[in-house]
């Protein structure tokens, strides 16, 4: 089977190195940056830089580009990957983006006579390496058949949440106002705790062995420890989609309160020059505000 991924960032690129391991799988990989399309060549995969030069045939594709006018432009656009798919290919779109962007693209697939998965995902880029994502699918029953080689390859488990595409997007914006909340209380605590004079790691250490852990505590404020800004996820994504939550909840006349405080404290950490590193570093907010030290600064 011919399979394309479009987006070897770094949640793409772990599921695109788990496709090219899979066994009766063809994989090509779409990216712009070519320390990208240099690491999946010399893990055995086919590189291209646009939708445009992958082989023709590939009968699905699997999309982890940022956000919807990415997805359609990968898929759709001047450059796009439609017209080097094989006729009936599916269409498995993976970013996160609002419940109508996901209906509106998988409208646009069907006119085109492709399948369509409305496929988010979670686990980061570590779940992405160890071929063990969470996926949130809808869809009809046969994009379901059709994406199950990938799915197969990629995920811990794949959640079914019925044929209407829509439903996917939906569970996974609804998933990232918990992500998003859990980030801004993990920096939170861990401000104030500084502020107040508790030892961090020492706090970190009894968080992390008592009631009050997250997970999202237990892994961001890791990174906070160690002074370390890589973007596994960045502040400005969460900036995206704690917007979509409050898109969301406005459509459905639902005051998510929590969601919209957060969304401020990463908008602040953004507008404070912070939008391109780790999503745990929305501390940077509280650091401006009360003057705190952080542990490596």
């Amino acid at each position: 089977m011919q399979v394309a991924v479009i987006g070897l960032g770094s949640m793409g690129m772990g599921a695109a190195l788990n496709l090219v391991k899979a066994e009766g799988l063809s994989v090509a990989g779409v990216d712009l940056r070519d320390a990208a399309r240099a690491e999946f060549a010399a893990a055995g995969g086919l590189p291209a830089a646009s939708g445009a030069e992958l082989p023709p045939g590939a009968e699905a594709v699997l999309v982890l580009v940022v956000n919807a006018v990415q997805a359609r432009e990968a898929l759709f656009g001047p450059l796009g990957a439609a017209p080097r798919l094989a006729p009936g290919a599916v269409l498995i779109v993976s970013s996160t983006m609002s419940p109508a962007e996901a209906r509106a693209l998988a409208a646009e697939a069907e006119a085109r006579q492709f399948l369509y998965l409305d496929a988010p995902v979670s686990g980061g880029a570590a779940g992405a390496r160890a071929g063990a994502l969470t996926v949130m699918a809808s869809g009809s029953a046969a994009a379901k058949a059709k994406a199950a080689p990938v799915l197969d390859a990629i995920a811990k488990k794949v959640w079914d949440l019925g044929e209407a595409p829509g439903l996917g997007a939906t569970m996974k914006v609804v998933h990232q106002l918990l992500a998003g909340v859990h980030i801004a209380a993990a920096a939170e605590a861990m401000a104030l705790g500084i502020k107040a004079g508790l030892d961090p790691e020492t706090l970190y250490g009894v968080v992390t062995g008592a009631a009050g852990n997250s997970w999202m505590f237990e892994n961001r404020m890791r990174h906070v420890l160690n002074g370390d800004e890589t973007p596994r996820s960045a502040v400005d994504i969460f900036v995206k989609d704690l917007g979509l939550v409050t898109e969301l909840a406005r459509a459905e006349g639902f005051p998510a309160l929590l969601a919209a405080q957060a969304q401020q404290l990463f908008t602040a950490a953004s507008a404070m020059g912070h939008g391109g590193k780790d999503d745990g570093f929305v501390i940077r907010a509280y650091q401006a505000l009360t003057g705190i030290r952080l542990p490596k600064d």
